[in-house]
């Protein structure tokens, strides 16, 4: 723990991936441990796919609303409000980069998050939106959709056979080869490309720290191993 503590001090560009296992210490069921009661009959390609929702948009969207309803019933934890908290004492030092949906980071105070798979709070145009497609005028629904159109609003979460967001993963990677120590709270490693940020920056030279109860895919890059929930280890180690 001092040695990470000593690298954090030293060094001049942090980044920091997260994923599921830190959300899930805030009481956030993974994506599978949130297929329960009704929706435990589906299987992920019938929940979170394009090819899905355009032909059940009811049941996905309420599927979606479902896991929104279980987020906003927790709070950030001690590793999110660690994290936020380090960022803004110090500005620019840290680059955040999530894999998870649920906007805790950003509720924790993380404003520029780097959300690598969308946010679930927010909404986009399933289509390319036409001059008529006004977010502020839908019609409400299961989804909702443009009056005119009615070209539908599904959630803003990248699914099953989608890229990532181009303006996201530049950014990420930008971090991942700019920084000269990176750590990796709470992910499993085996989600590409978000765990290729990993081997990026250990590629270019930077020390690597998997922070995860239990072993990683990535705990080969890793420089160290702290076997610890993050909301008990983050406090500590960003603490000045």
């Amino acid at each position: 723990m001092s040695t990470v503590r000593d690298w954090i001090g030293s060094a001049h560009h942090i980044a920091v991936l997260t994923g599921a296992g830190m959300s899930a210490e805030s009481g956030v069921p993974t994506f599978r441990d949130a297929q329960t009661g009704l929706w435990a009959q589906f299987k992920p390609e019938d929940l979170a796919t394009e090819d899905a929702f355009r032909a059940h948009p009811r049941r996905v969207w309420d599927w979606y609303q479902f896991r929104r309803d279980m987020i906003a019933q927790v709070a950030p934890n001690a590793g999110h409000r660690a994290l936020a908290a380090f960022q803004q004492r110090h500005p620019g030092l840290l680059t955040l980069i999530t894999q998870n949906v649920d906007g805790l980071h950003q509720r924790a105070g993380s404003t520029d998050a780097i959300a690598l798979h969308g946010n679930l709070a927010d909404d986009r145009w399933l289509d390319m939106p036409r001059d008529c497609c006004d977010p502020e005028f839908v019609e409400a629904g299961h989804p909702p959709h443009c009056p005119t159109c009615g070209n539908l609003r599904r959630p803003a979460v990248v699914w099953f056979g989608e890229m990532l967001p181009l303006p996201a993963l530049d950014a990420a990677q930008k971090a991942a080869n700019g920084c000269n120590l990176m750590l990796v709270v709470g992910t499993s490693g085996v989600v590409y490309p978000a765990a290729g940020l990993a081997h990026t920056a250990h590629r270019r030279g930077a020390r690597v720290v998997v922070i995860n109860p239990e072993a990683t895919e990535l705990d080969v890059v890793a420089d160290l191993c702290l076997h610890e929930p993050a909301a008990q280890c983050l406090p500590t180690l960003l603490e000045d």
